[in-house]
């Protein structure tokens, strides 16, 4: 703190001191019977004009005139005027103010009325103060060093800025419609374990924990994937779970290193109907937070109302970057393809993941309106069906809006022989330096050889679907409390 700042906190714990000495200590207080919010006055004053209402929260404003002060208080509905009179409180309990700074928390007890200039406000009959700000709210937030301040001091931020208590709002309001989206038809909600002796379902790095009493080593999830298909095995049919993964893996606004996915599986169904479920709950969700299917993302307009757009991988890298799709059939012309493209095209690279680096640098950024792009690789694809004609490629998909990538979704591999095929190619691969190959998991093999359905299983971000609907362009800003480096860390 500067030592303006440290001088007025020390007024305030004068404050507080003297606040305490009359017999008025705020941390004394316990509770507060509040009959009404501030939007329940302001909305109801019809009925609500010259009644006694008991409201409460924090003070935001406070203007003196003398023998009179006008404050405005501010719940979790919004803001409220207060009159304080020093006829109405009588001279203890106006004086009251002279202890009271910015940031306090108050109760109020008085009538609802009117000013001259048409302004619902409470005139105080009574006061307290119910809890005593000992720091000085920040005046301004701006430039990237108070983003940084924003983030890892988050109280201070939702207190000061109504559009980020709207963002977290919203992102409550998103949770909700996709339970009910999902509760309606049929899906059961579920827990699977967030520690896990084997991680699996995604191509990713792990954090590692141990277990002192059973003396093993556990992995934060990186998807729930494989648990949830072991419930399709064990019989039921339609499932999901709202989870938090977790990814050891770089900070990004497009990444933290704990976020939050929905995964949902469908038995007796392939990636054809995940497309329609995938429209189908972003309309919903859509249409039932913000009122609508259309939205502005960052200046662009964009429409989530169906049918989606759907294109093939290698289609949409010929359409977007220009390449044919015929050089990417091998790892040398598909190296030759990428030099030519100034990205990275290492000698020891996997032709996916040189057809992935073409796709995300020249393709991605282009898909703005919502779009499904489908039929990847086999070789990046460990856990999804091969299509029936072109083993090379599986029955997957991944759906992009505005430019980044928002879920993904395939037709289950369900053959244990092939996934087992499978995920010894993905053990050579983590042989060879491949940290983020999948390892083998003998029970999820075990567990398809009892027998799965022809399932359709999805993930989708929410805190990309959160990003989307609130205009956010980074995931900090849609993430409570982002994951960043200690204060005065290197």
């Amino acid at each position: 703190m500067t030592d303006e700042e440290h001088e007025l906190v020390r007024q305030r714990r004068l404050k507080l001191e003297h606040l305490r000495a009359i017999g008025r200590d705020p941390f004394a207080i316990t509770r507060f019977d509040r009959t009404h919010l501030a939007e329940e006055v302001t909305g109801g004053y019809c009925e609500l004009e010259g009644h006694a209402v008991r409201v409460a929260g924090r003070l935001m404003s406070l203007r003196v005139h003398g023998k009179a002060a006008f404050g405005d208080l501010v719940d979790v509905s919004g803001a409220i005027q207060v009159y304080f009179k020093l006829d109405n409180l009588g001279a203890e309990q106006y004086n009251l103010l002279d202890d009271v700074d910015i940031g306090d928390f108050l109760g109020v007890d008085g009538a609802v009325f009117t000013t001259r200039t048409g302004q619902i406000t409470v005139a105080a009959g009574r006061l307290e103060v119910l809890a005593k700000s000992l720091r000085p709210l920040p005046a301004k937030w701006h430039g990237l060093r108070d983003v940084e301040t924003r983030y890892r001091q988050r109280y201070v931020d939702l207190m000061t800025s109504p559009e980020v208590r709207r963002i977290f709002i919203v992102r409550s309001q998103v949770v909700r419609e996709i339970r009910h989206f999902l509760d309606f038809r049929g899906f059961l909600e579920v827990e699977t374990p967030m520690m896990q002796p084997i991680y699996g379902g995604a191509a990713a790095r792990p954090f590692v924990t141990h277990h002192n009493a059973l003396d093993i080593d556990l992995y934060l999830r990186i998807a729930p994937e494989l648990y949830l298909k072991r419930l399709i095995v064990g019989g039921f049919e339609k499932v999901y779970e709202i989870n938090r993964s977790f990814r050891n893996e770089g900070v990004s606004t497009k990444h933290n290193p704990e976020f939050t996915m929905l995964e949902a599986y469908q038995a007796y169904a392939d990636y054809g109907d995940m497309m329609r479920l995938v429209e189908e709950l972003v309309e919903h969700v859509c249409g039932e937070v913000i009122g609508e299917t259309s939205l502005t993302y960052q200046g662009q307009q964009i429409s989530l109302a169906p049918p989606w757009r759907r294109i093939s991988l290698l289609d949409a890298i010929h359409e977007y970057a220009g390449v044919d799709p015929q050089r990417l059939l091998d790892c040398s012309s598909a190296r030759e393809v990428c030099r030519e493209l100034d990205l990275p095209s290492g000698e020891d690279t996997h032709l996916a993941t040189l057809v992935n680096n073409i796709f995300e640098a020249r393709v991605e950024p282009q898909l703005i309106q919502p779009t499904f792009v489908l039929d990847y690789p086999t070789a990046v694809s460990p856990l999804a069906k091969r299509k029936p004609d072109n083993p090379d490629l599986v029955e997957r998909f991944e759906p992009f809006i505005a430019g980044q990538e928002i879920g993904n979704a395939f037709t289950e591999l369900n053959d244990p022989l092939d996934q087992r095929r499978r995920f010894e190619e993905q053990a050579r691969e983590r042989a060879a330096g491949d940290e983020e190959a999948h390892p083998m998991d003998e029970d999820y093999v075990r567990a398809l050889e009892y027998g799965m359905p022809p399932t359709g299983g999805l993930g989708i971000g929410i805190d990309r679907l959160v990003m989307l609907l609130t205009d956010s362009a980074s995931i900090r800003e849609v993430i409570l409390f982002p994951h960043m480096r200690p204060e005065g860390g290197r």
